[in-house]
């Protein structure tokens, strides 16, 4: 009976998604080495292969969190003592990150554990995925509810967006918001009650911005920030400064064309894109592996996302429908804002590929998110499929001795 058990909820699991994943990890892996071998010696004085072995290593604790999240039931998040951790633990990380927290391109957004760094928000994403689904998941009880318990979840989404912004991080604080944008609006909250809500915070936006804009304006407005836009907008007019980066973005594309020069012969990694392995490493990837390297990323990646509302659409489970829903809007969010940033479409905002660009902590995030979506589409499947002809068997077994009345 055991061994049927095991064998009908390893039938259950999502292998097209698991393999997705994994080929998009090993080949972000491929190409975090061949975009950062020459900045790696040029630009930080250590090895070839330092961000490679540091990848490597990321990548093989992302695999045991990954495997855990995806063999570990789903509905343990759904725990109060899970949920209240989740949600006290969260602003304390981020609130900490500002007294003992390291200091990184004028951000203040890292823990640093000797030669680890940890960024809290990117932990914070799935913490805040899971608590907002949590709070959502039961539409009868929010329904009874009054006004102020239906909405606290947003006002706790937007305190955790206050906290990422003080860092200061706006971008992550806009991928948090839009995250929780998608699990809302899917929640079955009424339209009407949320327009009403973010109606009154505009105008209290609105009614304080002539107190608080002068203490705020130099970190909203900074020079880089500015520089950002102004390279956005013309970049080649500004090609020597706030334009470098997306001119030779743009440089990188054009030269891959269809097939590319080949893996570890690109030109643009020579100094001329500093974030080569990181925000920029999809323009690597165009310039050495051509439109088939860009479809092959992308087709990946849009699988993962699809596959993930789908598994939304099939869970019977307001929870899991919710969870999967926020991770997968968290895939793809954070994919359109790093490829529209590559391509000139949209402002840079220094996010990273999701499985493909170097990084330890978004790695982490998005391999043990992944691994909760491969877990939701298990249950999904193996109680669509097996759940019934187990209760039978159960029946069956106990008419036979006699149990049933």
């Amino acid at each position: 009976m055991e061994k049927q058990l095991i064998r009908n909820i390893m039938k259950s699991y999502d292998y097209p998604l698991i393999i997705s994943v994994w080929m998009l990890a090993i080949f972000g892996l491929i190409m975090v080495y061949s975009s950062s071998m020459v900045s790696a010696v040029t630009r930080f004085g250590v090895p070839s292969d330092y961000f490679y072995e540091k990848q490597k290593l990321w990548l093989i604790a992302s695999v045991a969190f990954f495997l855990l999240s995806a063999i570990i039931p789903y509905k343990i998040l759904l725990r109060k003592k899970v949920v209240k951790v989740i949600f006290v633990i969260s602003p304390l990380m981020l609130i900490a990150v500002d007294f003992i927290g390291h200091t990184a391109n004028n951000a203040t957004s890292w823990f640093r554990f000797g030669f680890f760094s940890v960024q809290p928000a990117e932990l914070v994403k799935l913490g805040l995925i899971v608590y907002l689904a949590a709070a959502f998941a039961n539409k009868q009880r929010r329904m009874e509810q009054s006004i102020k318990g239906q909405l606290f979840p947003i006002y706790y989404t937007l305190g955790i967006c206050f906290l990422i912004a003080i860092q200061p991080d706006f971008g992550t604080a806009m991928i948090v918001l839009l995250i929780a944008s998608c699990i809302i609006l899917s929640s079955g909250l009424k339209f009407r009650l949320l327009f009403k809500q973010v109606l009154f915070f505009g105008i209290i936006a609105l009614a304080c911005a002539p107190f608080t804009l002068p203490f705020i304006w130099d970190k909203i407005f900074s020079k880089e920030r500015i520089s950002r836009i102004y390279g956005f907008l013309d970049p080649f007019k500004y090609s020597d400064d706030a334009g470098f980066q997306l001119v030779n973005s743009y440089l990188a594309i054009g030269l891959g064309g269809l097939k590319g020069v080949g893996l570890g012969k690109s030109i643009q990694k020579y100094g001329y894109l500093p974030e080569s392995h990181t925000d920029f490493i999809m323009a690597i990837i165009a310039e050495e592996l051509g439109l088939f390297g860009v479809a092959f990323v992308l087709l990946l990646l849009a699988f993962i996302v699809l596959r993930g509302l789908y598994i939304a659409r099939k869970c019977d489970d307001a929870f899991g429908s919710l969870l999967a829903i926020g991770i997968s809007s968290m895939i793809g969010i954070h994919t359109f804002i790093n490829i529209g940033g590559v391509t000139g479409l949209i402002p840079i905002t220094g996010v990273p590929l999701p499985l493909v660009s170097y990084g330890g902590s978004a790695l982490v995030l998005f391999m043990t998110s992944l691994g909760v979506l491969v877990n939701i589409s298990m249950f999904t499947k193996y109680e669509a499929k097996y759940k019934h002809v187990h209760k039978e068997k159960i029946i069956k077994k106990q008419s036979e001795k006699g149990l049933t009345f």
